[in-house]
């Protein structure tokens, strides 16, 4: 304990020279030394000054406040009154209740009497608390709300009942529960007297649920619970664990998180921790905050009286822009086929965040939807298509599809192998089909500035933030004529995420670019400024483009009926994402939805266009 003793003395008589009226020795210096010796832990010292026995004082004192997890405690001398050979002494404690953040005042006060060894405090447990007897322990109790939620768009939970196993005791039922505190903290990690002083104070009659456990975890410790003497366990279903969107979310730890330890949070049946996404970021407003109390305990466990109390608040729900209906159907997209993939979906024009959807398939790497920097491929193209119309392009010219291009000594070829488009194709047929080359030798055309304007245009190395990691992406610092035509295929330094191509997509739709958001109840996701609104007849170019390529181009298996949908496919060679592995996107809009997908394939033949076309089926169902 850390602190000093603050004197605000009131004494019946004159004090001069630590003495009273009529030449009595004052009660004041002892009051004051043992509040300081009590307060500074020297226990000993504090027990010497009392009329009790000094191994008996000096456990009292220095275990008083362990059932508490007390950090700090301040003692104040409030006041004296002393008559005669009697005196009385009252003080004010200030108690740190520790990583609750809670602070415990009360006012305590003990008699002194004048004898031969000079005064004494005559010595009691009530000496430390007003109340307390032989026997008595003091504790913190408390109890948790039940976590709010993460609700979609429209106040719906995006949580889904799950399977809960409730690991608890029936208090009343306990032929020992000293032994049972002790089994279960032996499993679990879990601090032995904070368990005991949860179970002795509980009503006895009805069930308290000690643990929350996952079917996983459960499965692990089944048979050392199985061996805890008193246990009852009860399956339940509860929106707690999984989610539809987890990627967003996040997951969520109960109160056996090892996070909860390592941050010193004292034990509560009913806690929870977020452990990653939203469900970390938002803890404090989720979880609110537990209802608690400090009591006398006596020798049996049982609660003799309430010290102190604080009111718990309920949790906030935490509201998304999320679309059940559209993160339903990107989930069921990618569970229907069993590689790596990943599809986030925005809303036009204001950029916020209807789905994001992510599946990682053996053998493959995991794809980050919001964080994750990858090469586009010719997905690009439709930002490189915006930066040649800007420059004055002409969209109907003709461009040869070439087997191979040589760019600033780069030999660039096409991947899938294009098939044969003619001589001299239209531009908007090496649009359609993702023609790499005949984007590389286009390169020619533009600078580097140029690139880089469009891709600020659509959003790619702007400046936002979401209360989780994401990224907006970067195109590098292309120089000379190979790193520009690169560039423009969405090679060399361009990477981004799938989110940032999901806004990519929605400029073409909307006509301006806006920073994603995915948080609209507390409203706090720092939002950037909206690029200024693109050319109009540039983003009528690209529509036209964009719906050539679903119609008649290398993104036909995305078009699944419905209202019209527009998009541009791209792939990266295998080897680029891992050992024989490669990329497939395809980043589009339809209506209203505005989305990116991406699929790792050891297949060049493969086409995120299919999967589109899933996603899209899905979603008109």
């Amino acid at each position: 304990m850390i602190g000093k003793i603050a004197a605000v003395v009131v004494i019946i008589g004159i004090v001069s020279f630590g003495l009273v009226k009529g030449g009595e020795a004052s009660a004041e210096p002892t009051v004051q030394s043992f509040l300081l010796a009590w307060e500074s832990g020297h226990y000993q010292s504090a027990a010497a000054m009392t009329t009790g026995q000094p191994a008996v004082v000096t456990t009292a004192l220095s275990g008083a406040y362990r059932q508490l997890d007390a950090a700090d405690l301040v003692l104040q001398i409030a006041g004296i009154s002393q008559h005669g050979d009697r005196a009385t002494a009252t003080f004010q404690a200030s108690v740190d209740l520790g990583s609750s953040g809670l602070n415990w005042t009360y006012h305590g006060r003990f008699a002194l009497r004048d004898g031969s060894s000079g005064w004494q405090v005559v010595w009691s447990p009530s000496v430390i608390v007003p109340g307390l007897g032989a026997g008595d322990r003091l504790a913190v109790v408390g109890s948790m709300p039940g976590r709010a939620q993460l609700e979609d768009e429209s106040g719906r939970s995006l949580a889904v009942p799950s399977l809960v196993y409730a690991v608890g005791v029936r208090p009343g039922a306990l032929t020992d529960p000293t032994a049972t505190a002790d089994g279960l903290a032996a499993v679990t990690g879990l601090d032995q007297a904070q368990v005991y002083g949860q179970i002795v104070a509980a009503p006895s009659t009805t069930f308290l649920s000690l643990l929350q456990l996952q079917p996983s975890t459960y499965a692990a410790w089944r048979a050392k619970l199985g061996k805890v003497p008193g246990l009852v366990i009860q399956r339940r279903f509860t929106r707690l664990f999984n989610s539809i969107a987890p990627v967003v979310t996040g997951s969520v730890g109960t109160e056996t998180a090892s996070v909860l330890r390592a941050d010193g949070v004292p034990y509560r049946p009913g806690a929870t921790v977020g452990l990653s996404g939203l469900q970390q970021a938002y803890q404090r407003t989720l979880t609110g905050s537990a209802a608690t109390w400090v009591v006398v305990q006596d020798a049996a466990g049982h609660q003799v009286k309430v010290l102190h109390s604080w009111k718990g608040a309920d949790g906030m729900a935490v509201r998304t822009t999320l679309s059940t209906k559209v993160q339903v159907a990107a989930d069921r997209a990618i569970a229907a086929q069993g590689g790596s993939a990943a599809i986030v979906a925005t809303q036009p024009g204001t950029g916020k965040i209807l789905a994001v959807a992510a599946q990682h398939g053996r053998g493959m790497p995991e794809i980050d939807p919001l964080a994750g920097l990858y090469q586009p491929g010719q997905a690009f193209t439709i930002i490189s298509t915006a930066a040649l119309l800007q420059s004055g392009f002409d969209v109907t010219s003709r461009i040869p599809c070439k087997a191979q291009n040589s760019v600033g000594g780069q030999s660039f070829s096409n991947e899938p192998v294009e098939a044969d488009l003619g001589a001299q194709p239209l531009f908007s047929v090496d649009f359609a089909h993702a023609c790499g080359t005949a984007f590389a030798g286009l390169s020619m055309q533009l600078t580097a500035h140029d690139l880089v304007t469009a891709a600020a245009d659509f959003g790619i190395g702007a400046k936002w933030q979401l209360r989780i990691n994401a990224s907006s992406g970067t195109i590098g610092s292309p120089s000379g004529y190979g790193q520009i035509a690169a560039t423009s295929v969405g090679g060399a330094g361009v990477r981004v995420s799938p989110l940032a191509m999901a806004l990519a997509a929605g400029v073409v739709q909307s006509g301006t670019w806006a920073a994603p958001s995915l948080v609209t109840s507390p409203a706090d996701d720092p939002a950037a400024k909206p690029t200024h609104p693109l050319d109009a007849q540039v983003i009528a170019s690209l529509r036209t483009l964009m719906r050539a390529t679903v119609t008649s181009g290398a993104g036909e298996a995305a078009d699944s009926g419905g209202s019209p949908i527009y998009g541009q496919v791209g792939s990266t060679a295998a080897g680029s994402v891992g050992k024989g592995l490669g990329s497939s996107w395809f980043v589009g809009y339809q209506g209203g939805v505005a989305f990116a997908i991406l699929e790792f394939t050891r297949s060049p033949d493969t086409s995120a266009a299919s999967l589109a076309g899933t996603f899209l089926s899905n979603l008109q169902g």
